[in-house]
């Protein structure tokens, strides 16, 4: 039974349930216990509904996405190549919604690109390029995701050409000031969305026009769009 991912998220959900029940009813009654416990499965569904909803409205690309796509576009003549959306295999424990928002083949390499608006009003900040604060929440989460969909679509890529495919994982922030120009934390790249353009374009030449083609061919046909038409 726990073998199906949905059985193993409920399992989890349940544990942590009983967890906040039992702490609510110590620190303050039966009561409040119950409450936190039926609230935090609340919360879990709702967040898990979201990130795997088929809902048209929420396919559609972000404002984020579509700042990112109009700036990768300029970068098309210097012999980069863009598939925006694209799906990788989704991961048993829930960490990714099985989706790269911009995957980027050109001269400097590979980058799967992930386009975030977050709230401008709470400071980013990191700790010993281990972990990304976006005021006081932990991004752990969703470094972990970017990082397991670059790995996903590298070893795809690897069985495709028949060499070895890196894949940087790396994310763009749209809203809060980003006080560094790039910094990678938990092996992912972090900057500000209006750098998009610059991360790529200073970076040294490492493919030649061949190898970006058999990778770009290549990912069209094994990452497929995650919302085909």
């Amino acid at each position: 039974m726990l073998g199906d991912p949905r059985a193993r998220r409920w399992a989890v959900r349940g544990g942590a349930a009983l967890v906040a029940l039992v702490a609510g009813w110590i620190l303050i009654d039966l009561r409040a216990g119950l409450t936190l416990a039926v609230l935090l499965v609340i919360a879990d569904v709702v967040r898990t509904t979201r990130k795997s909803s088929s809902v048209p409205a929420w396919q559609k690309s972000s404002a984020a996405e579509r700042r990112t796509e109009k700036q990768l576009k300029t970068l098309e003549r210097r012999g980069y190549l863009v598939l925006h959306a694209r799906s990788v295999p989704r991961d048993d424990d829930g960490v990714s919604d099985g989706r790269i928002d911009h995957l980027v083949i050109g001269p400097s390499g590979v980058y799967a690109i992930d386009s975030e608006k977050w709230d401008k009003r709470l400071p980013v900040r990191t700790l010993s390029h281990l972990k990304l604060f976006h005021g006081p929440v932990n991004k752990k989460d969703r470094l972990d995701e970017a990082r397991w969909e670059a790995e996903q679509a590298s070893r795809i890529l690897a069985g495709r050409v028949g060499f070895e495919v890196a894949v940087q994982p790396s994310v763009a922030i749209y809203g809060p000031s980003i006080p560094w120009k790039v910094m990678r934390v938990r092996d992912v790249d972090v900057y500000a969305g209006n750098r998009a353009r610059a991360y790529l374009r200073r970076r040294p030449k490492i493919l030649t026009d061949i190898d970006v083609q058999r990778i770009f061919q290549a990912a069209e046909k094994a990452l497929p769009p995650k919302y085909p038409v």
